[in-house]
């Protein structure tokens, strides 16, 4: 056998989303050659020794916002910054967004955005939004998917690229008829600028009035009327950062009827609430993001929902930004603080250390959310998201016994705040490699990986 840029990994425990079990893994070139209990040293040129650790397939983060434009200034992480910091976190492929500018054709708008990306350190891929409709969006919709590999689509319901209830069952149906997905950000967008701009005339200024600006009845009446738009134009749908009980309930009543309808929520979510709202501005600020954070109660939901399966993905949202020059724009109204806080490199080693290590979901289940569900469910099932003969060698093995505190001082990510700071962390990716290179190796980088774009299938 030619061995040249191969690599074994002997001794570990491999975990896959539905099994484990202790054998070696050979990688030959970019792609997993052979899984067997026992694969002899001779057939490879580098060999690691996983004793006492886990191997899980790369994590597949579908849900990260970098170098994104925004009038408070791009978002703190480029996609090389973020991409290093998803990286030592074990995510070896994130998906990002593709935001048209007003009657800008789609695919100009995706290869500006993979243009952004050429520094990328992880594999990567898009979601496109429409913003709009006009008579040719149909066929640009039908392009992406067939002639450029991408076969999701982000709507928003909030913001002033909300699509309105025509427009969306527009795009959903169009989206369908190609047996492709849209994704949307559920909530009433004119509803809570209504709550806004009342809040703020009434002189309530403070970090804690966006999350009283954002009820959860407006997410759950938005989720509602996504899942009914959906069914009526027969669109698979993918409902992104779910934050309340109240939504999730609405999404499980729509997966009883059998309807294709997917749930995703983000480790903030499962882990902050929304008392730290009560804080002074610099503390508090770094915590505006939407939704916003809910209750302990909405969090027991979320982690009952992900240990019986009903949420089938973990995104995080990443969207840093720095309190200093940007969040601060906010000071004296809530309304100009930019959305959004940075996770991207805490995924993997806070679902291990919250969900895991504490008995709320099985580590299978830990695998399927963080790698092969979100590529089953855009369409990369047949090349990333697990362990398997003939899949690309993206592989983390997992140190079960690191232990860190996170702080600024040792975080990856670029910015000057953290809504995880002070937390204790069990288990962390030694090493990493990206489709059969070595990227991370003892926790140090050892190679500067080219990420590459990705086209994607229908999925599930």
């Amino acid at each position: 056998m030619e061995i040249e840029n191969t690599v074994l990994i002997k001794n570990g425990t491999i975990v896959r989303f539905n099994e484990s079990l202790k054998a070696d893994i050979l990688v030959q070139g970019s792609k997993i050659a052979k899984i067997q209990s026992q694969i002899s040293e001779n057939e490879a040129t580098k060999v690691i020794d996983a004793s006492g650790k886990y191997v899980f397939p790369g994590g597949i983060d579908p849900h990260v916002h970098l170098d994104l434009p925004t009038p408070a200034g791009n978002s703190a992480d480029n996609f090389e910054t973020g991409s290093k910091a998803a990286i030592f976190g074990g995510t070896t492929t994130v998906i990002d967004f593709v935001t048209p500018e007003r009657n800008q054709n789609l695919i100009e708008a995706l290869n500006f955005r993979k243009a952004d990306a050429i520094n990328c350190f992880t594999d990567y891929s898009f979601h496109v939004s429409p913003i709009g409709w006009t008579e040719d969006t149909e066929n640009q919709i039908i392009k992406c998917i067939k002639e450029e590999g991408i076969s999701s689509f982000k709507i928003y319901m909030a913001y002033d690229i909300s699509l309105n209830d025509f427009e969306m069952a527009k795009v959903m149906q169009a989206v369908g008829k190609q047996n492709g997905l849209v994704t949307v950000h559920a909530e009433n967008g004119k509803v809570i600028e209504f709550l806004r701009r009342k809040s703020i005339d009434e002189g309530n200024v403070s970090p804690k009035y966006h999350a009283l600006t954002r009820p959860v009845a407006l997410e759950e009446e938005a989720i509602n009327r996504a899942i009914e738009i959906a069914k009526l134009t027969d669109c698979k749908l993918y409902v992104v950062h779910v934050s309340s009980a109240k939504g999730m309930m609405r999404i499980e009543k729509a997966q009883r009827e059998e309807l294709p309808i997917y749930a995703e929520t983000c480790p903030h979510y499962l882990l902050l609430d929304h008392e730290l709202y009560n804080q002074e501005f610099e503390n508090s600020a770094k915590y505006v993001l939407s939704p916003p954070l809910r209750t302990h109660y909405d969090q027991d939901k979320l982690w009952a929902s992900l240990s019986i399966n009903t949420i089938q993905s973990i995104g995080t949202d990443h969207c840093p930004f720095n309190l200093k020059g940007q969040k601060d724009a906010g000071i004296n109204d809530f309304t100009k603080i930019p959305n959004g806080a940075g996770s991207i490199e805490y995924r993997l080693s806070l679902l291990y250390t919250y969900g895991v290590l504490t008995g709320k979901i099985t580590i299978n289940q830990f695998v399927g959310i963080v790698s092969t569900l979100p590529a089953r469910i855009f369409g990369l099932g047949k090349q990333k998201g697990d362990l398997k003969v003939g899949l690309d060698a993206d592989v983390v093995i997992w140190n079960p016994d690191y232990e860190k505190i996170i702080s600024l001082e040792n975080q990856y990510q670029n910015c000057d705040s953290n809504i995880y700071q002070g937390f204790k962390i069990k288990g962390n990716a030694e090493t990493v490699l990206l489709r059969g290179e070595i990227i991370i190796e003892n926790e140090k980088i050892v190679s500067t990986p080219k990420g590459i774009f990705l086209k994607r299938g229908l999925g599930n």
